[in-house]
């Protein structure tokens, strides 16, 4: 629930401490403390040492290096007017293999439906924190508190069901990318009602981005990853290389990245980003995902392999590997995929 003390606001939330006892604890209201003029970054944010500060580097000609996959070329066969579709299948299998992470164009979502949920979260994080607690969700870890999806649900679900059309089609084409069978990836999920979880998460702007991060590192539990951002560019950054950089996103394209599910699915000739949210000391960001999964109770098989492979993969359940995820998380590096690793 939410309270108010002494002008200042707060969620308060269930935790279980060191020693297994529930605790209820006050945890501020992140936009509030912005709205009120932050000037100095409370010690409970800081979540990066001082001696390795947030830096990362930018990615040169992101055109080429990065570049983004034309949904509607996928689509369409080869002999057609452009790049055809097996041109467009290689780049998508480049950038995904070596990023973990595509930009789409052309996904078929029109822009009217990404305005509306553009204007919506805009809408509700302009809304008094009275008018918000009315769509508070629950939440039992401290690291995950946030608002939950009541505010969102009517104008979330066209696209939604835009989005899982657009993920439907990417996972056929990640698996012909690769040269797999069509269904390969899709056969683990119901085209029409596999879950779909959304998240939003605003970002206000930080004293101190280089002691503070918006979402410390992690990989997605997810199949995939559909994002969309507003407010500001700049705020994903990737491991890669060993080394942070940021994700050369547009505020006005659609990103999608590969889950951990994925990366099993396609035993690990797709891997899932490690990736995290920077703080911006002048502007605020806000993101929606929507995270596309499997049924819980599904049974997800890595493809086989053919020849020798540095890594393989087993057969999970998908609430079992979730409950392992959520239970070890956050972690200082991806190790949750440990868990269906052979």
């Amino acid at each position: 629930m939410e309270i108010k003390e002494d002008g200042n606001c707060f969620h308060e939330v269930k935790i279980t401490d060191q020693d297994g006892l529930l605790r209820t604890i006050k945890v501020p209201v992140v936009q509030q403390l912005a709205l009120n003029g932050l000037k100095h970054l409370p010690d409970r944010y800081i979540n990066v040492s001082p001696d390795h500060p947030v830096v990362s580097s930018s990615v040169p000609d992101p055109s080429q290096t990065f570049p983004a996959i034309d949904v509607a070329q996928l689509r369409i066969g080869p002999g057609s007017e452009g790049l055809g579709q097996a041109q467009e299948l290689v780049k998508l299998a480049r950038v995904a293999k070596e990023w973990g992470l595509f930009l789409i164009v052309n996904h078929g979502i029109e822009d009217s439906i990404l305005r509306g949920v553009e204007d919506v979260v805009r809408g509700f994080f302009g809304l008094s924190f009275e008018e918000k607690k009315l769509s508070v969700g629950t939440y039992m870890n401290v690291d995950n508190t946030g608002y939950g999806q009541n505010f969102v649900r009517q104008v979330m679900e066209e696209y939604v069901e835009g989005a899982r059309k657009v993920c439907n089609h990417l996972l056929e084409a990640l698996a012909e990318s690769l040269s797999l069978e069509k269904h390969v990836f899709l056969r683990n999920l119901d085209c029409k009602s596999s879950e779909i979880n959304v998240r939003v998460n605003y970002y206000p702007q930080c004293p101190r981005p280089d002691l503070s991060l918006g979402i410390t590192p992690h990989s997605d539990g997810s199949a995939l990853t559909f994002l969309m951002q507003f407010g500001a560019t700049g705020g994903l950054q990737l491991l890669k290389d060993a080394k942070w950089v940021t994700v050369p996103w547009p505020e006005n394209m659609l990103l999608v990245g590969v889950g951990d599910l994925l990366e099993i699915m396609s035993n690990g000739r797709l891997k899932s980003a490690w990736h995290r949210a920077a703080t911006n000391a002048d502007r605020e960001r806000l993101s929606v995902a929507l995270f596309y999964n499997p049924p819980s109770e599904a049974e997800i098989e890595p493809v086989k392999v053919e020849g020798p492979s540095n890594e393989s993969y087993k057969k999970v359940i998908v609430g079992d590997y979730m409950r392992n995820f959520y239970k070890i998380s956050p972690t200082i590096d991806k190790q949750a995929i440990n868990f269906a690793k052979i």
